[in-house]
């Protein structure tokens, strides 16, 4: 999800960095990180550390209490338990490395490695996107149609657009890697903290303009499919909500998307401020800190967001707690 006809500044490195002739003897890159001020590693690590171990928790927890509770075998908590799965998967693509970066100053990422770091990131963007889309259509059945509601969102269809979310993911990674690394790079040292999309097309030597177009239209067809069908959805779910005359059915229909849709801004508003603003207006610097946010905080305010504003999932969570302090006591 990303344009980079916008992003294309000179590759750091300067006279030290000896040229590569070709990709197929690139055998590993440098990330330069966050910053290379030594008073701010230690911080930033224990920072990072903080928002992964919550992320984890956040993200395994609700998972947990999906798989264990059968009020949430439901359509939108099967959704949300997959939403869940991606936040975990896609922060832990990113993170670890980062905050090796930042402790043992690791900034050396092989060549596989790096394809591979980017193939999985980009993979779990997609999935992310199309889930949120997944759960939109969802949330339209559930307040514009809720009598045919259970017939709508059975578990095969369910299971259907999961794996189609999945399957896109996969075939726009696999398109994107092919894309990238066919490219010859000059130098080897990457202006970020990990193997993001524009960072490294900037180190390519060799003709891009074909591969930036080629990931522009897959990212814009991305971006703009999923926007399309929430932003109908939503559209919809609106009309319907001004149509009911009951307070009580007002306020339910309003609860029932509000998460969602708080979920949805956040992404895409993420999104949309990293790379759709003008190319006068970037830096690496200032993308640096967009990502941040991008690959770490979203994953761990999901769960906090589905969780803070969901009376099902409070409920499901004091159930767990009140079974554990039960099990603690027959054990003690």
């Amino acid at each position: 999800m990303y344009s980079f006809s916008s992003l294309c500044y000179t590759a750091p490195g300067g006279p030290n960095v000896p040229p590569m002739e070709n990709n197929t003897e690139m055998r590993e890159f440098i990330l330069l990180g966050l910053t290379s001020a030594p008073q701010l590693q230690l911080p930033l690590f224990i920072l990072f550390t903080v928002v992964y171990l919550i992320t984890l928790v956040g993200n395994l927890g609700m998972i947990t209490l999906i798989l264990l509770d059968s009020r949430l075998h439901t359509p939108m908590y099967f959704f949300l338990n997959n939403l869940s799965l991606v936040d975990f998967c896609y922060s832990s693509t990113v993170t670890p490395k980062v905050m090796a970066g930042l402790l043992m100053e690791d900034k050396v990422i092989s060549y596989n490695a790096c394809a591979a770091q980017m193939f999985f990131f980009v993979l779990l963007a997609t999935v992310e996107s199309y889930l949120l889309t997944a759960m939109a259509y969802d949330r339209y059945a559930a307040v514009c149609q809720p009598l045919h509601y259970p017939t709508i969102m059975t578990t095969r269809v369910c299971a259907y657009l999961a794996i189609c979310c999945y399957i896109l993911g996969f075939l726009t990674a696999a398109i994107d890697i092919g894309d990238m690394f066919c490219l010859s790079f000059c130098v080897n040292v990457i202006h970020h903290f990990f193997c993001d999309i524009p960072a490294v097309m900037t180190l390519a030597c060799s003709d891009k303009h074909l591969n930036e177009l080629i990931i522009f239209l897959i990212s814009s067809f991305n971006i703009f499919l999923a926007l399309l069908v929430i932003l109908v959805s939503y559209l919809f779910i609106f009309t319907t909500i001004l149509k009911t005359h009951s307070g009580e059915g007002y306020q339910k229909a309003l609860f029932t998307c509000a998460s969602h849709l708080m979920a949805v801004s956040i992404f895409y508003g993420t999104v949309i401020i990293m790379y759709l603003q003008p190319s006068s207006n970037r830096s690496m610097d200032t993308d640096k800190i967009s990502s941040v946010f991008y690959t770490m905080v979203i994953p761990m305010l999901n769960p906090m967001v589905y969780s803070l504003r969901n009376k099902e999932v409070k409920s499901a969570f004091k159930k767990v707690v009140e079974k554990a302090k039960y099990s603690l006591g027959l054990v003690f």
